[in-house]
């Protein structure tokens, strides 16, 4: 039985056991949350402080609107789904859903690049840093992440728009996602697969090249200074974005170093949670709490609203 007219899948969604479905609902809810309000409290902060007006504030702005929608697209669907008990979701939905989580997914691996690179200026070309990254050098850079990130995308995603399905719709995740989607479709899936891995490799290997060699210059560099108060100021102002970079590519890997086959979606589904609630809300956190500007023009901020209020 092959049909085209696929209308509506079911996720499986993390569990069964209603009690189990109460705490991931209050642990999603509350993760999704702080995640909105850290990562809009940031992009507020980047808007109207004078001192954060410098390209790297700039990337951070733009990370963390992309956090938001990355968090989004997925977990809002999945709280919908363990409120009201209601598993399906619509063929469209699915593709959009597919769509929009990977694009926000791959540009933010991108975007992790180019603000590795300019941690590379400001430390090793710290006289030239307000001429080489000009707001106009800024601009194209995020622009060239979500080209780069759509261009890789396209030909998996049209090759999969033609997928037929047979009497199986069942997804076993609680998001759309390609792996479980390919599994269940009747079609030759082999190359739309290679397609899919030869993106994936493409993004993750070329971006965590970049990355590596941006931090060996700088840390050569570091290295280098005179006084250990220097040192430890340059490495302060990377540190933050180091640990967002572990946390992004040691899942990554964590992915593909499976056990078995048999743990393999499980294991998806964990890694899942911690790209799409976990790490969103912990990245705000991470930015603020290393980094003295943010956190003096976060006490500005409220000294201004509480003038503002007692007025």
């Amino acid at each position: 039985m092959r049909t085209h007219t696929v209308t509506t899948f079911i996720l499986l969604g993390l569990t069964d056991d209603p009690q189990l479905k109460v705490v991931i609902f209050i642990f999603l809810f509350l993760t999704y949350m702080l995640s909105i309000t850290g990562n809009l409290a940031i992009i507020s902060l980047t808007f109207l402080d004078a001192g954060l007006k410098t390209a790297m504030y700039f990337f951070l702005q733009n990370f963390s609107f992309l956090e938001i929608s990355f968090t989004t697209a997925c977990i809002p669907r999945y709280l919908y789904s363990l409120s009201t008990g209601d598993k399906t979701i619509t063929y469209d939905s699915c593709i959009i859903q597919i769509f929009f989580t990977d694009l926000f997914g791959v540009t933010e691996f991108f975007l992790l690049t180019t603000m590795s690179y300019d941690r590379y200026i400001a430390i090793c070309k710290p006289l030239h840093y307000v001429t080489i990254m000009n707001t106009r050098v800024c601009r194209r850079l995020i622009l060239c992440c979500w080209t780069v990130a759509l261009l890789l995308l396209l030909p998996p995603l049209s090759l999969g728009l033609n997928l037929e399905f047979c009497n199986s719709t069942v997804i076993d995740h609680f998001v759309c996602d390609a792996e479980p989607i390919l599994k269940i479709s009747c079609t030759e899936t082999w190359l739309i697969e290679q397609m899919v891995i030869i993106c994936a490799v493409l993004t993750f290997i070329m971006t965590l090249i970049c990355v590596v060699l941006s931090y060996v210059y700088i840390i050569k560099t570091i290295l280098q200074f005179p006084s250990a108060q220097q040192r430890k100021r340059a490495f302060s102002t990377c540190s933050s974005h180091m640990i967002v970079v572990s946390i992004t590519y040691g899942s990554c890997i964590f992915i593909y170093v499976k056990p078995s086959a048999k743990d393999s979606m499980a294991i998806n589904k964990g890694v899942t949670i911690l790209f799409t609630s976990i790490s969103p809300m912990l990245n705000p956190f991470i930015y603020t709490l290393r980094n003295k500007q943010v956190k003096q023009a976060f006490k500005d901020s409220v000294k201004r609203i509480a003038l503002f209020l007692n007025k």
